[in-house]
């Protein structure tokens, strides 16, 4: 398991990237979405929680196909697809997905602050298992992939004509009024032995990437929704889903992916969040061919190829946790 830390600041305040963060997702989603590949919204419906309030859960289907590498496409269903749930509290929201890798799970929390990043303990003071690595995104100067990059989301050159903020300078958290920071908690399993380790820091730099895209869109396209309330981006949410499942295209799946069940209980906190999948049993294509021989001092371990190569792993799609980001093949 390998849990990081990350802070992305923004010249919004929270209230305002309530609205903002919606817009992003549904926009980002649509725009990332093809026939057969994308975001499908299977729920989206709000729901009272004892805890936390009121809050809106949202259950979806992330088509993978062209998303995956070589080696994953030649023992996956032409359909596939895994399902991310989401429980939204906001300023707290949990976000979790379903693999079809029996071992493997992402698990983020997340809690927005308007601050600097500056809380040490605001996903508790309580001491962890492992020391929890900090990372600060900045989204004007870090560096987005050649393939993401668009010159009206550079945010060194932006300028908003609606807030008249922009054009972020070096050094602009230190000096920009209004500013808040998403933090997200964000934990990775991958139990095979000998691959844990370099697949889990590989899953971490997919989700950092995806955050740093996902934030920089948000601001960028702050003239686009600033002016929304929240019934309007809800109502522009609802018709930018159905207009993305049709974009899709819907089908029967062809694989079935194990999920923990919820009970209607189960929406109401972190402990709601989606574990992996029931079974514990590697799939067959991951098994080691009977008629290979084999020492019997040698261990069962899972290979891959080098992760050096860009198309060695597998690759989440750019909507992953929202989401979820793509590493070209």
């Amino acid at each position: 398991m390998l849990m990081k830390e990350y802070r992305i600041c923004m010249p919004l305040t929270v209230e305002e990237y309530r609205i903002g963060q919606l817009y992003m997702i549904s926009k980002h989603s649509h725009e990332q979405s093809e026939r057969g590949e994308g975001v499908e919204v299977v729920q989206n419906e709000p729901y009272d929680d004892p805890e936390h309030g009121s809050g809106q859960f949202t259950e979806k289907r992330i088509y993978l196909n062209n998303k995956l590498p070589s080696w994953a496409r030649a023992v996956v269903p032409k359909i596939f697809y895994v399902t991310e749930k989401a429980w939204n509290y906001y300023p707290y929201t949990i976000t979790g997905n379903c693999s079809f890798l029996p071992k493997f799970s992402i698990h983020i929390e997340s809690k927005y602050e308007d601050n600097k990043g500056s809380n040490d303990n605001i996903f508790g003071s309580e001491p962890r298992e492992e020391e929890t690595e900090v990372c600060f995104v900045d989204i004007a100067y870090d560096d987005v992939s050649e393939r993401h990059y668009k010159e009206s989301e550079d945010l060194r050159y932006f300028k908003s004509k609606k807030t008249d903020r922009g054009l972020l300078p070096e050094g602009w958290i230190d000096t920009q009024d209004p500013i808040m920071c998403s933090y997200k908690l964000v934990t990775v399993k991958f139990e095979v032995w000998g691959l844990q380790t370099r697949v889990e820091q590989f899953v971490h730099k997919v989700i950092r990437d995806v955050l740093l895209l996902g934030h920089r869109q948000a601001f960028a396209w702050v003239d686009e929704w600033i002016d929304m309330t929240m019934e309007e981006v809800r109502e522009y949410e609802r018709a930018t889903q159905e207009a993305t499942n049709l974009k899709i295209g819907t089908f029967p799946p062809t694989i079935s992916i194990s999920e923990t069940p919820l009970p209607s209980s189960t929406r109401s906190g972190p402990n709601s969040a989606p574990s992996t999948p029931l079974s514990t049993e590697a799939p067959e294509f991951l098994s080691v061919p009977k008629e290979r021989p084999r020492k019997k001092s040698a261990p069962e371990t899972l290979t891959l190829p080098d992760p050096g190569r860009r198309d060695s792993l597998f690759k989440l799609p750019s909507f992953f946790s929202w989401n979820s980001s793509p590493q070209p093949e």
